[in-house]
């Protein structure tokens, strides 16, 4: 199997309450959120009384074409989910939201993220009778729900929030509210819209309001919930145990350059993040800037600028191949990336180039583009990377969860530069990234969550943390070990 994109996309989640196309507008909101995941997507939809889902593998115009829409029409609240499994396996009992039915109501529920505690949970839940029927770790929320002896589905709800860990966000429709919950640290973003019927709309990214015209109303902060019924909006806590730790990688790679998180827009984040990475790391040779389609575009016109280079586009993205290559021989899997992109020949033939992306995580696209560019004609590739080195393992939604995947756990950007075949390999500083995305939170690494450069995971590592402190490498090791004068008494960054 080949897959082009270094890191996949964890999940993305849409909502809405009392819109008569409900099911229509959900579609086109899960659309505009489809580069959170391309494996599944599924839509629930009520009218207060029945409730019914379509789902399937795939994108979304796959999984639900025109005969499954039109099974969802005619009611007026929806909850709707596009799926990347960074857990369970990918087959279709996992592919949310999921639909519950029970004696006094029926609830569904769809997530983004990874819940670090799931395996411990679902094994105590197991064990006092729970029956699940999927592997993903969404299930949990719905046994905790049910076993709670609190009086109300909303004081449930609260309870079982406080019990899971991780980075996580989700929206939960029963017949009398949408519910959407967000991590005690923000790691995942959700917003909330209004469309201008009064509609009340959640969901991942700011760019899926953008699209139905809906106008912004607020971010859904740490250890916060939102409950949207008939008499309106209301936002509570359901923890006072909160510190905001907002996903860099959301800025970095994850989100739609037109969104905005926090405050922040997004593009124009990664054009901060490439200026300040070519005052960090000029290549005093180069002609000309260009960067890997399509999160790193933004990042590579930052750093033209600021150097006062040429931005060309040398590499053409194919939109409309399938994101994973499975091809039965190693010579067609070799010609996965050519399938994806395509060097512009007469624009790098003969040119030393600065080829700017958003990461390098296990080194093997890095080494098909280099060799790539350099067989097109180009003399020097000296690569960039918008972000610091990805050097550990990413627990909370993205499905790099060993150290084993990381080349940057292993060698030096020196001997990357030799492994990929570049000319030199330099990365943005976690100092640099910090201040380029510029929140001003009063919380270690000014509001972000940087787990993958630093080794510090906010939220804990739970049933993870025995293999990973088993798996450390000697450069892993000797990182934490380096950077130690940087952390309180209490592991927290000060910045």
């Amino acid at each position: 199997m080949y897959d082009y994109n270094g890191l996949n996309e964890e999940c993305g989640v849409f909502g809405i309450w009392d819109h008569s196309e409900a099911a229509q507008l959900t579609y086109m909101g899960l659309h505009s959120l489809q580069h959170r995941g391309q494996e599944g997507a599924g839509i629930v939809c009520s009218n207060g009384d029945e409730f019914v889902n379509e789902r399937g593998l795939g994108l979304l115009t796959d999984a639900i074409n025109k005969v499954k829409m039109n099974r969802l029409q005619g009611y007026n609240y929806a909850i709707g989910h596009v799926r990347y499994a960074t857990s369970g396996n990918k087959g279709i009992e996992n592919i949310q939201p999921f639909l519950y039915h029970f004696y006094d109501m029926s609830v569904s529920v769809c997530h983004n993220g990874n819940l670090i505690n799931a395996q411990s949970l679902r094994q105590d839940l197991e064990r006092q009778g729970a029956i699940f029927h999927s592997s993903s770790d969404t299930e949990v929320i719905m046994h905790l729900i049910r076993r709670s002896k609190k009086e109300t589905f909303e004081e449930a709800l609260k309870e079982s929030l406080k019990i899971i860990k991780g980075g996580f966000t989700f929206a939960i429709l029963t017949k009398d509210a949408l519910y959407g919950a967000v991590d005690p640290n923000a790691i995942r973003p959700l917003v909330v819209g209004q469309m201008s019927t009064g509609a009340y709309i959640i969901a991942s990214e700011t760019c899926a309001i953008d699209v139905l015209g809906a106008k912004f109303v607020r971010d859904i902060h740490a250890g916060e919930y939102v409950v949207i019924n008939d008499d309106g909006i209301r936002v509570e806590s359901y923890t006072d145990q909160t510190t905001t730790a907002i996903s860099a990688m959301e800025y970095i790679y994850f989100a739609r350059p037109d969104s905005t998180i926090a405050g922040k827009n997004v593009h124009a984040v990664r054009k901060a993040s490439g200026k300040r990475l070519a005052k960090e790391s000029p290549v005093d040779t180069a002609d000309m800037v260009i960067g890997v389609p399509n999160s790193s575009l933004s990042a590579a016109s930052g750093y033209a600028e600021e150097i006062k280079l040429p931005y060309e586009m040398g590499l053409v993205k194919n939109q409309y191949v399938a994101r994973t290559f499975i091809q039965p021989t190693q010579e067609l899997r070799e010609q996965g990336v050519r399938t994806k992109l395509s060097p512009v020949k007469d624009i790098v033939q003969g040119k030393n180039i600065v080829l700017v992306d958003d990461s390098i995580v296990r080194g093997t696209t890095s080494k098909r583009i280099v060799r790539m560019l350099k067989e097109a004609g180009a003399m020097e590739v000296h690569v960039r990377i918008a972000s610091p080195e990805f050097m550990f393992p990413s627990f909370y939604g993205i499905d790099v969860s060993t150290t084993a995947e990381l080349i940057s756990a292993h060698k030096t950007p020196e001997e990357i530069s030799e492994h990929i075949g570049a000319d030199s390999v330099a990365y943005l500083s976690v100092e640099g990234l910090i201040e380029s995305i510029g929140l001003d939170v009063d919380a270690p690494y000014k509001g972000l969550c940087v787990e993958s450069f630093t080794g510090d995971y906010p939220a804990g590592l739970y049933d993870y943390e025995t293999d990973y402190k088993a798996s450390l490498s000697p450069k892993q090791k000797a990182y934490l070990n380096e950077h130690k004068q940087y952390f309180d008494s209490e592991g927290n960054y000060n910045v």
